[in-house]
């Protein structure tokens, strides 16, 4: 087994966790598993819909392979006859507005010019922002970080508030995260370090979603509330159409298209000039979706 096939086989394993944390957590919904397989690899597209508190979950894996096109030389930036990539990607999107989305992404590219990096991250975008559970998001994101390198956090920090960013609408995706990318392990040490380093993102992943599904999974909420969640949601859809590099990329090498778009919510709502009502939650949301903000030393309670 080479090196991309033991990580393609660590990746898969870790899907399957991920798969039965959150299926044990929500208590009704159960993830069907569509085992795809296309000229260039295949994987596993593994999707829950209509569950007690999931409404649609998408936690996909695939390891790929082929020809290097020139499309992905323009994305890529890099000269090479062939590549191969693995990875998981998963995004949550819940029933109440209370709960937040949830993204996760680790993955390894390979060329065949001896040129490999590891990529990825989480990020969290709640439709309705309270201050504690972006705290307890990142304190726990800091507390993976440092148990392999204190200078990640905030990096990797700095960098989701950059990458997840909607530049014509001015406002963050929501309260960031980590996010990181060609990340080209120098020695095998490295290597080793950096492999470790997703493996503990995604088993942090599910752990961090279940800690929401338990406080707000079944609170109660109105039709305002809900209303506001779809045009949230419609946000995440800019961005991930939009701006998505995943997404992109995806489509450009010829992947599952059914995969790719797995990442999209069941419904979503555009309203056309919206304004905020002054100081409801959907303002003082709007408010919080700036970078920059230090959310470790955060004070969610006026002085």
């Amino acid at each position: 087994m080479n090196k991309i096939e033991k990580i393609a086989h660590t990746y898969s394993d870790l899907q399957k966790k991920i798969c039965n944390t959150l299926e044990s957590a929500d208590g009704k919904g159960k993830f069907s598993r569509d085992q795809w397989e296309k000229e260039i690899g295949g994987g596993t597209t593994a999707i829950l819909q209509n569950g007690n508190i999931i409404e649609k979950g998408a936690v996909n894996f695939s390891f790929v392979k082929g020809k290097y096109s020139p499309e992905m030389k323009k994305i890529l930036g890099e000269n090479a006859q062939h590549y191969a990539a693995t990875g998981i990607s998963s995004i949550l999107h819940p029933q109440n507005p209370w709960m937040p989305i949830i993204h996760m992404n680790v993955r390894y590219f390979a060329l065949d010019n001896g040129i490999s990096w590891f990529g990825g991250g989480i990020d969290l975008t709640p439709h309705i922002i309270e201050p504690e559970d972006a705290i307890l998001f990142h304190r726990l994101l800091k507390e993976t970080c440092d148990r392999f390198d204190t200078r990640f956090y905030p990096d990797y920090k700095q960098w989701a508030d950059d990458y997840y960013f909607l530049p014509h609408r001015n406002e963050t995706r929501g309260v960031g995260g980590i996010f990181f990318d060609r990340l080209k392990p120098g020695s095998s040490e490295e290597f080793e370090k950096l492999f470790e380093f997703t493996k503990s993102l995604s088993l942090l992943y599910p752990d961090i979603y279940v800690g929401y599904m338990k406080k707000n999974g079944h609170r109660s909420y109105s039709e305002r509330e809900k209303e506001w969640q779809l045009l949230r949601r419609g946000r995440y859809v800019e961005f991930n159409l939009v701006h998505d590099r995943g997404t992109k990329f995806g489509l450009e090498s010829g992947g599952n298209t059914e995969s790719i778009l797995a990442s999209l919510p069941a419904n979503a709502a555009w309203k056309y000039n919206y304004s905020p009502e002054p100081g409801g939650f959907e303002e003082n949301t709007l408010g919080l979706l700036k970078k920059g903000i230090d959310w470790i030393h955060f004070n969610s309670k006026p002085t």
